[in-house]
């Protein structure tokens, strides 16, 4: 018993040494902080290279090499991948969308010129281009254009439907059209239309564009039928704005299909290139069809009384009117007063206006009107333009540039326009002072005036009452010629001179009503 006691107590003993020996000393456990800290993501990266070079090669053979199989990580790597990574064209790593997105906002300066960088970015280029004029119709033809840019909404086909010497030094250019033309070229009526496309090609230009470019919001042309004004008008829904060249009758069936149409512009006769015929038949058409027109030009376009009215009575929504070089018959200015939203009306390049508008009493003003605008024309007529300006008697802003025939007593009828508030004169070289002072004198609501280059107009002629009127206008710029200088007479009134960057001379004025003691200023550039 008692050596099985004894020997109980050395098994003992033993357990319990070895079961001391098997805990762990402190100098021993990786778990005590300060001792052995554990691996981080940075020891993985820099002991073993291998999962970097898998991932770098990943990542540039997804978008460089979506066609081939992109190595796995047990696949052998070329070990220079790795030492020249800086020279590996990065942008490979980003996707189409977001490169879209860099380079839309980028400068047009800068923009460009990015197709030149590679194919992929000649493509993504292409996707951000909306505005193109295209100079070769061959190029909408061959099916090129819309592949190379298939984003378009405002497409030009006007300069790519003319054949001209693109190598020729001889540039024929009017204020519509501009072409390179031949030596042998004849600048005599009707030339301009064998440099015309025919119309079955331009027909088949549009119809290949409306299919490529269904979102296709502005288009030009010139030429064609109405076949390929249906086919545009079919396929491309949001046309908001369309030009329509060498435009007749004919042509003008197919605009009806246009319902979203809101700004057009016709061009029917242009002198020395081509000739053709807008009439009262092609204006109903139009009126009829493009009921939503907010603004239209008429460029050479013929009419009468009925046309213009029916454009008043159908478009409704019409703020903008402009006629350019017409060849209306007599009457037409009385159709204006059907306009009853017409708030703009321009008239430029007109050689003559209405010259033989009717009594009187069959004019009646535009009711919502507020700019007049008369550039370039020739107003030698009496009747015209006192019709004229009964007609815009509810004008308040009335801008008449370069004007030929405007004397004293054509101007005076402007005092039917007693709303205005703003007067802007230039080139006016027949108009005095004293017919300046009759007119403006009685326009009590009148606010700014603008006066260049109205040689007749002479400083030394202003009267005390006119002088006083200056001194209240909150925007004066009085340079009737090159050589003004301020009078005597006029230093009292408050005018300022800046000094304009073109013109030696040019006096402005910006005066607050009851501002006074203002300090004016003189400069000379």
């Amino acid at each position: 018993m008692v050596a099985h006691g004894r020997a109980q107590s050395v098994l003992f003993e033993a357990e319990r040494r070895s079961s001391i020996s098997s805990v762990p000393s402190p100098q021993t456990n990786p778990n005590l902080p300060g001792k052995k800290r554990t691996p981080r993501w940075s020891d993985v990266w820099l002991k073993d290279t291998k999962s970097l070079e898998n991932v770098i090669v990943a990542m540039q053979l997804q978008s460089s090499c979506k066609d081939s199989q992109i190595p796995t990580p047990n696949s052998k790597i070329n070990p220079i991948l790795i030492a020249n990574f800086c020279k590996i064209d990065r942008t490979l790593l980003l996707s189409d969308e977001l490169l879209l997105r860099i380079l839309t906002k980028l400068p047009d300066s800068q923009r460009n010129s990015n197709f030149l960088v590679c194919k992929r970015w000649l493509n993504l280029q292409g996707r951000i281009v909306r505005s193109l004029r295209v100079m070769d119709l061959n190029f909408l033809l061959s099916g090129r254009l819309i592949l190379r840019f298939p984003n378009l909404n405002r497409v030009d086909l006007v300069s790519g439907s003319l054949m001209c010497s693109r190598n020729s030094g001889i540039l024929l250019s009017n204020r519509i059209h501009s072409m390179h033309v031949d030596s042998w070229f004849l600048p005599i009526p009707g030339v301009g239309e064998e440099n015309i496309l025919d119309n079955m090609v331009i027909d088949r230009g549009l119809k290949a564009l409306a299919d490529g470019c269904p979102n296709l919001r502005k288009l030009a042309f010139i030429g064609g039928s109405e076949l390929g004004l249906l086919n545009v008008a079919e396929e491309c829904e949001t046309l908001q704005e369309l030009e329509l060249h060498k435009c007749n009758d004919n042509l003008l069936r197919g605009i009806a299909a246009c319902e979203n149409l809101q700004i057009l512009k016709l061009v029917g006769n242009v002198d020395g290139l081509y000739s053709s015929v807008v009439t009262d038949v092609g204006l109903t058409i139009l009126a009829q069809g493009c009921k939503r027109l907010v603004k239209l030009e008429l460029n050479g376009c013929e009419g009468s009384f009925d046309g213009i009215k029916a454009i008043g009575q159908c478009c409704q929504m019409l703020e903008e009117l402009t006629i350019c070089d017409h060849r209306m018959d007599n009457g037409w200015l009385a159709g204006l007063s059907y306009s009853e939203n017409l708030k703009t009306l321009r008239i430029v390049s007109c050689r003559r206006i209405d010259p033989n508008p009717g009594p009187d009493e069959y004019l009646s003003p535009c009711p919502a009107l507020e700019r007049l605008h008369l550039q370039n024309c020739q107003l030698r007529d009496k009747k015209s333009a006192k019709a004229l300006f009964i007609t815009c008697s509810a004008a308040r802003e009335i801008f008449i540039s370069d004007c030929w025939g405007l004397a004293d007593d054509l101007f005076s009828f402007a005092s039917h326009c007693w709303r205005v508030k703003f007067l802007s004169l230039k080139g006016c070289s027949l108009l005095t002072t004293e017919g300046l002072e009759s007119v403006i004198l009685q326009w009590k609501e009148l606010q700014s005036l603008r006066v260049v280059s109205c040689k007749n107009i002479k400083e030394s002629s202003i009267s005390p009452a006119l002088s006083s009127l200056f001194s209240i206008f909150k925007d004066l710029k009085w340079r009737p010629h090159t050589k003004s200088l301020l009078p005597s007479t006029l230093i009292h009134t408050h005018m300022g001179k800046k000094g304009g960057r073109f013109f030696k001379k040019t006096w402005d004025i910006k005066v607050l009503p009851g501002v006074h003691g203002h300090t004016s200023t003189r400069k000379t550039t």
